[in-house]
């Protein structure tokens, strides 16, 4: 028997098939793939975007706890002498809508201003009466809104007078403020705008502030 009559190839329509069939499935490879990185470029901008949030949040909440600390904040309280007794400069927190403005000192030849503001999309600092730096790479994340809180609590302090207040005194007995902030940061990706995230954290002030005093 002749074998090579046997013999048969593909013809023209079953090579065109098996081509289109491989076509098909190199098209869902091909459309896995781009979603896969799509995907994997996506999670890479956000935990970016979190991460410099969370580092910008971190530095304001480590500046906020030390605003108002005096190193002389006993001669609030007491003082040895008899004297009068000296107010804390360094009381005072400004918040507006321009800029967040507080100091502390830890000597008399050690203290320091602080400041913060959102312009333009970057949250800026300004240290003394220097030039105001960006906190927050603007060609990373663009910052929508930046918002710091003040909350305050007064405790009454009238079991640590040895005498009792004077009717209708507005200074007697003394208060102890307990002071905390607020922070809220907004922001989107500077390379994808549908990328927004929120970050929010409470800082409790170290040095709570006085007023008043017992009568003598």
């Amino acid at each position: 028997m002749n074998t090579r009559a046997r013999q048969r190839g593909l013809s023209i329509v079953e090579l065109m098939v098996g081509i289109a069939i491989g076509l098909v499935i190199v098209a869902a490879a091909l459309l896995t793939l781009t979603h896969h990185l799509r995907e994997n470029r996506g999670l890479i901008v956000e935990a970016r975007l979190m991460q410099d949030l969370r580092t910008a949040s971190d530095l304001v909440a480590h500046d906020l706890r030390r605003a108002g600390y005096w190193n002389h904040a006993g001669d609030g309280v007491w003082h040895a002498a008899g004297g009068p007794l000296q107010a804390n400069p360094y009381t005072a927190l400004n918040v507006s809508n321009e800029a967040t403005s507080f100091s502390y000192a830890r000597s008399e030849a050690d203290s320091h201003d602080f400041a913060y503001r959102l312009r333009d999309g970057v949250i800026e600092m300004r240290i003394g009466s220097g030039n105001w730096q960006a906190m927050t790479d603007g060609n990373t994340l663009r910052v929508a809104s930046f918002s710091i809180t003040p909350h305050a609590q007064d405790i009454v302090l009238d079991g640590f007078c040895a005498q009792p207040c004077a009717a209708g005194s507005n200074t007697c007995p003394p208060r102890q403020q307990l002071r905390s902030f607020a922070v809220r940061i907004e922001a989107k990706a500077a390379t994808n705008a549908e990328v927004s995230r929120t970050v929010q954290a409470t800082v409790r002030l170290r040095n709570d502030a006085l007023s008043g005093a017992c009568p003598t």
